[in-house]
């Protein structure tokens, strides 16, 4: 599904002495079948953005567009419920949402919700599963006996099962060590290429934005501040320093080798690890041969 912001404006008590603009005059488009990442630090407007994307808010003033939904200050889809259907959102901490007393009837909620039969939830559930990571022999079990990581996959696999086209993840891996937000950001990394989703990903993390994302959106007070490439945006140490943002540390690493030895590297979206070995290799005389 194809998502379109033009011109949308959003503001929080409209109308009173308390109001105040969170996004202003917003415009981008994020094809469907890609994944974008939104940065931006907090009061960028980010929240407010994705809570736009399944009709929690409608724009002040503007036109979002998702897919054949289309959402206006004074308009807004006749199905709310089928457009939610559409859009699976995983918030910050989703584990806090979990409260059925098994693993299976807290994946089988939603969908349930959404009126599919049983049987095609039975059948969701084998398939999403394995796909987070999870053994068969949990379903029974509560969620609560899980470890932390493991809850969260099961409220993932509860987004999972609704079968959403677009899939917005707000800051999916808060929380974890770093081996937990590596294993999570892998994960919906398979999943976009598997399933052919539309993902939206809220960060802080520019190491993640480069590396999952094929396209960027920097936010700064509510507008938009820079887009495009993951390696022609968040290359810019100076622009991004200007709104409190540092590049990834891959690139940081490139900027200090060239200032100490006078060499540019061009970045192609690689590790900090991979960029060592290179850098390595030609330190002991590879050059650009090697």
């Amino acid at each position: 599904m194809d998502i379109t912001f033009e011109n949308v404006n959003y503001i929080y008590q409209q109308g009173t002495p308390f109001a105040h603009k969170a996004i202003k005059d917003l415009s981008f488009h994020i094809p469907s079948g890609s994944f974008v990442a939104i940065i931006g630090h907090t009061g960028s407007g980010k929240s407010t953005l994705i809570q736009h994307l399944n009709g929690l808010v409608h724009p002040s003033a503007g036109t979002v567009t998702i897919g054949n939904y289309r959402l206006t200050n004074d308009e807004k889809p006749k199905n709310m419920k089928e457009l939610r259907s559409k859009v699976g959102v995983v918030f910050q901490y989703p584990e806090h949402q979990l409260f059925e007393e098994t693993v299976e009837k807290d994946i089988a909620f939603g969908p349930e919700n959404f009126g599919v039969s049983k049987e095609e939830i039975a059948k969701r559930i084998q398939e999403i599963i394995p796909a987070v990571g999870l053994s068969g022999e949990m379903l029974k079990r509560s969620p609560f006996d899980l470890s932390g990581g493991q809850m969260r996959r099961v409220a993932i696999a509860g987004v999972l099962a609704i079968k959403p086209d677009v899939l917005v993840l707000d800051e999916p891996t808060a929380g974890l060590d770093p081996r937990g937000q590596k294993e999570i950001m892998n994960m919906f990394k398979e999943l976009h290429k598997k399933e052919g989703l539309t993902t939206v990903l809220v960060t802080h993390s520019m190491e993640d934005a480069v590396q999952y994302a094929d396209h960027v959106i920097i936010l700064n007070k509510g507008t938009k501040y820079m887009e495009g490439r993951p390696e022609d945006v968040l290359t810019q140490q100076e622009a991004l320093n200007k709104v409190q943002l540092d590049v990834p540390e891959a690139v940081q690493f490139l900027l200090n080798f060239e200032k100490r030895f006078g060499i540019k590297i061009p970045f192609q979206r690689q590790t900090t690890e991979e960029i060592a070995r290179d850098v390595h290799r030609y330190l002991q005389g590879g050059g650009e041969n090697e």
